[in-house]
């Protein structure tokens, strides 16, 4: 009995080639897809229903979609965006204004204070300090005016304020000198205008030197200061070595005494061979300050190498009638600081203007030239916050009239280089309301101690 074969779909489908089966399907498939609405639409819907009196459903309207040239446009303008070094700058509550950083100073310091840039002052806030930052301080010849400004600047924050002249050394008062004569804290990141002056000046890089710090961004020396990039000054400490930086920081005052007869200093200490590395080597060193500890009175004395030009003074401080009838300027020695000085204070001015220090802002006051640092201080624990500055009457820097240094130390509450910088502005806004930088008074405040 023979059987009756039966040709099943698949079999069938087998007899087909395969390719033919597969160029049919898409055919068909892409014949489906292009088929207008409209033409289903009529082809489904009843022959006694005129054309001209059917209303079909309204659909929902889909957002249009972009052409492959807009997105391609959109792809470019957002790679370049991402690529171009923008600095947005804050205004009260939103971002108001954004310049790029290659702005001139001069011009950049004209056009924010005039016409663009309406800087967000932060409300003074105090947190309840469990230690009085003021007491045992002696003040019988301190400058009244700062010492004013600085103690109500501070307020129950427990920190350090140390204000001097840069052009003679002189301090003109010190508040909290326990804490300002301790044996030091971690500098954070303080340390990197020592670490600037060093590349420059080993030729490692110039003031427009880009390094890349990201994927997608690269910086120069000026927005790496002002925005305290820790990426761009760990690789400037990988390539100058420890010794090129020991000995930079060496000749900047750092590991010795910065002052001249203050029995209660203490001078700090600066390692004899880089942190390991799994605390982050000499990277961490040159962006940080790990195992470097500096002291409020050796970081205003490196700070007012920056602000005079050079000069590393020895720091007095009077504190009987007889030092300051004869106190006299004392050299340390003189600092060569070359053509590079610029590029630094440049730095220091972003960070004030559109940086990490923008809160020290004086719209009305001097021009003001800052570094902050925030760090964690692994051998006394705690949070650390800095602020180094100091202010001159124009850019060119003719005449520098006070180096300010504000230390904040945790006690329960957060503190940071922003929190010391809104302190550090405080300052500067009250000594101008007090006529302090005045023509009058001399500029700085030893024309108000000269007469005690």
């Amino acid at each position: 009995m023979s059987k009756t074969t039966v040709l099943s779909p698949t079999t069938w489908n087998s007899w087909i080639p395969k390719w033919r089966g597969a160029i049919a399907f898409l055919t068909l498939t892409l014949l489906a897809g292009l088929l207008p609405a409209a033409a289903r639409q009529s082809a489904t819907s009843p022959a006694t229903i005129p054309a001209t009196t059917a209303r079909p459903a309204a659909a929902k309207a889909k957002p249009a979609k972009h052409s492959t040239a807009v997105r391609r446009r959109v792809r470019r303008v957002r790679h370049i965006a991402a690529r171009r070094r923008t600095v947005v700058y804050h205004a009260v509550g939103h971002h108001r204004v954004v310049r790029h950083a290659r702005v001139r100073v001069a011009a950049r310091r004209t056009v924010i204070r005039r016409r663009y840039v309406r800087h967000y002052v932060r409300p003074a806030r105090y947190y309840p300090a469990r230690l009085n930052p003021t007491a045992g301080d002696f003040t019988a010849f301190d400058d009244p005016v700062v010492r004013r400004a600085a103690v109500a600047a501070l307020g129950p924050y427990y920190g350090s304020v140390v204000a001097l002249d840069p052009n003679n050394g002189r301090i003109l008062s010190i508040v909290n000198q326990k804490l300002a004569f301790s044996s030091g804290f971690e500098p954070c990141s303080t340390i990197k205008p020592v670490i600037a002056l060093a590349a420059l000046q080993q030729g490692l890089i110039t003031g427009r030197t880009m390094l890349r710090v990201g994927r997608y961004e690269s910086l120069d020396l000026t927005e790496a200061i002002a925005h305290s990039n820790n990426e761009f000054f760990a690789e400037l400490g990988q390539r100058l070595g420890f010794d090129v930086v020991s000995r930079y920081a060496h000749m900047l005052g750092l590991g010795e005494p910065a002052g001249w007869g203050i029995r209660e200093e203490q001078s700090g200490t600066f390692p004899s061979a880089p942190p390991p590395a799994y605390r982050g080597g000499i990277g961490k060193m040159t962006s940080f300050g790990e195992s470097i500890r500096i002291t409020p009175l050796q970081l205003a004395a490196m700070m007012s190498v920056f602000a005079n030009g050079g000069s590393l003074y020895y720091l007095q401080y009077p504190r009987t009638q007889e030092q300051v009838k004869d106190f006299a300027p004392r050299l340390k020695r003189r600092i060569d600081l070359g053509p590079h000085e610029e590029d630094i204070r440049e730095g220091m001015l972003g960070a004030v203007e559109f940086g990490t220090a923008r809160e020290s802002y004086t719209p009305d006051g001097e021009m003001v030239y800052a570094k902050t640092g925030t760090c964690t201080d692994e051998t006394r624990g705690g949070e650390i916050g800095w602020f180094v500055s100091y202010a001159s009457p124009d850019v060119l820097r003719n005449h520098p009239q006070i180096v300010l240094v504000v230390l904040l130390r945790r006690y329960g509450y957060h503190v940071s280089g922003p929190e010391a910088a809104h302190i550090g502005g405080r300052i500067y806004r009250q000594l101008y309301l007090q006529n302090f930088f005045s023509a009058e008074n001399g500029g700085t405040a030893g024309s108000s101690l000269a007469s005690r």
